[in-house]
């Protein structure tokens, strides 16, 4: 479970970024962060990321408070987190194979777990055939895809998505969808920051509104702004 306790953060020239933050996400749930650009939704993954600290409140991660963890026992921390970037981030030398093994490789999983993962996930997010492309010869979709084959490869307990359909047409925006709906589904929680009013409609999931840095809105089956479902 994770939990936000009066959490702030305040930066240089006394700018707050988020103010007074209160909420709870229950392991297995799918949330989706919206908000205007600005709103707080980065500093938001950030705290959750620990790469920032509040500056008041507690974060906790399953009983654990993240904000007094050593530097040196962060990686171990984001090990339970799977991160998937709007912009993919692959690395460009590696194949869609040694992209994800490389995740694997980074926690030193041995030759043989790696060789028997990375074929599941990849048949998993419906690349099995791209395995040796690299990411230059992907379309945008397909590199979606296999950044959150690398996101889930470690079977992390939380994932955390900014804005992964913001770069990708509607059609593809839905199959990205559907493969993080069936990740939750398996258990993992989901949570997704996003700009995109037409998928938080359809999936109707829990939704945390922000502005100015604080929760304005948090309804358990909600449309980006209380609009109706559309199929």
């Amino acid at each position: 479970m994770i939990e936000f306790n009066n959490v702030s953060k305040i930066y240089k020239k006394e700018f707050t970024a988020v103010k007074n933050i209160n909420f709870k996400i229950d392991n297995g749930e799918f949330i989706f962060i919206v908000g205007k650009s600005g709103a707080g939704k980065s500093t938001l993954i950030k705290l959750l990321l620990r790469e920032i600290n509040p500056s008041e409140g507690i974060i906790l991660y399953n009983g654990q408070d993240i904000t007094k963890i050593r530097k040196r026992n962060v990686a171990e921390y984001r090990r339970k987190i799977g991160f998937i970037f709007q912009d993919y981030r692959l690395l460009p030398k590696m194949t869609v194979y040694e992209n994800i093994a490389f995740a694997m490789e980074m926690i030193c999983c041995t030759s043989k777990n790696i060789r028997r993962e990375v074929p599941l996930v990849l048949s998993m997010v419906g690349l099995s055939d791209k395995a040796k492309h690299y990411p230059d010869e992907l379309s945008g979709g397909e590199q979606q895809r296999v950044a959150i084959a690398r996101a889930v490869i470690n079977k992390p307990e939380t994932i955390i998505a900014d804005e992964p359909t913001g770069n990708l047409d509607p059609d593809t925006s839905k199959e990205v969808m559907k493969i993080l709906t069936e990740v939750n589904k398996r258990g993992t929680t989901v949570i997704m920051a996003t700009h995109d009013r037409e998928i938080v409609n359809l999936y109707q999931k829990r939704v945390i509104e922000l502005k100015s840095g604080a929760i304005i809105r948090d309804i358990k089956a909600g449309g980006y702004i209380n609009e109706p479902k559309k199929i």
